[in-house]
């Protein structure tokens, strides 16, 4: 899956799936790794990889997460490029999807979010993306389901032979303690300030279950670049980050199956998103 930033991307592949594999918010630039959603029917097994959005990238971060989307068009099948309707298809949406014809896979265009669109929008999308010659042009709303299985079914045409990469019950390769710090980050981002979010990242330090009372434990260090940013993601008497620790248990209690303990730290690294040091730490190889 490629396209620009916040076009819905990560929405649909939760949908597909049936799972949150992907976190989503409102904010550009919301994935920063490729993600993995696996959707097993009877006879078919397949495996999505959502992607950072595609932007001009003004840090090594940035950097890393655009290198991320255009790698993950290698050893697959088809690309799935999605446009956001409501916004229109611009330049940059044209311009990345001639790239990725020109790459020489199959390219299925999506155009996202024709609920919030309206049909004349819509339609004036799927058109221009017919004029640079995909193979499909498929509208649908990923919020909403409508067309999503219509897609589904588009994209079986594209699947080989081959034994099933993941058993029937998984639905993503991510461990654990990357999805937690992941669900952590999405309510920061649906949270903070909009000068905020950009500049933070999670480290889960610690995951342990308490057999005796069903209790999962978690640790989790919020990362972010300004001092002025911690106090933010702080808020006065530590009610931000209380309200970012609350929120973050109810999704970290699904993915566990229990109870969970968390504890939220806050810590500065300057400039981070330039620091080879911290994206390693960070997950951002």
């Amino acid at each position: 899956m490629v396209g620009r930033p916040n076009v819905g991307k990560s929405t649909l592949v939760n949908r597909i799936v049936g799972e949150k594999v992907a976190i989503v918010s409102h904010k550009p630039q919301t994935t920063r790794n490729r993600i993995t959603g696996v959707l097993s029917g009877r006879d078919y097994q397949m495996v999505f990889i959502d992607t950072p959005g595609v932007h001009d990238p003004k840090t090594r971060l940035g950097e890393y997460m655009v290198k991320t989307a255009f790698d993950a068009t290698r050893d697959v099948e088809a690309v799935l490029f999605m446009v956001d309707a409501a916004r229109g298809v611009t330049g940059d949406d044209l311009n990345l999807l001639e790239r990725l014809i020109k790459g020489g896979l199959p390219v299925v265009a999506v155009v996202n979010k024709t609920d919030k669109a309206g049909k004349q929008k819509s339609l004036e999308a799927v058109a221009a993306l017919q004029e640079k010659g995909p193979d499909i042009v498929l509208p649908i709303s990923a919020k909403l389901g409508d067309g999503v299985d219509e897609l589904v079914l588009a994209l079986k045409q594209y699947l080989v032979p081959g034994p099933r990469y993941y058993p029937d019950d998984e639905y993503t390769d991510q461990p654990e303690r990357v999805i937690a710090a992941e669900m952590i980050r999405e309510k920061a981002l649906q949270l903070l300030e909009d000068e905020v979010p950009h500049g933070i990242g999670v480290l889960v330090e610690r995951v342990h279950y308490r057999e005796d009372k069903n209790i999962t434990d978690v640790s989790a260090v919020i990362v972010c670049e300004k001092d002025s940013h911690k106090g933010i993601v702080i808020g006065k008497g530590g009610r931000m980050l209380k309200r970012i620790g609350s929120e973050a248990r109810k999704d970290l209690e699904m993915l566990f199956g229990t109870q969970v303990y968390l504890e939220l730290f806050v810590k500065v690294e300057k400039d981070w998103r330039n620091s080879p040091r911290m994206m390693r730490e960070l997950g951002y190889e």
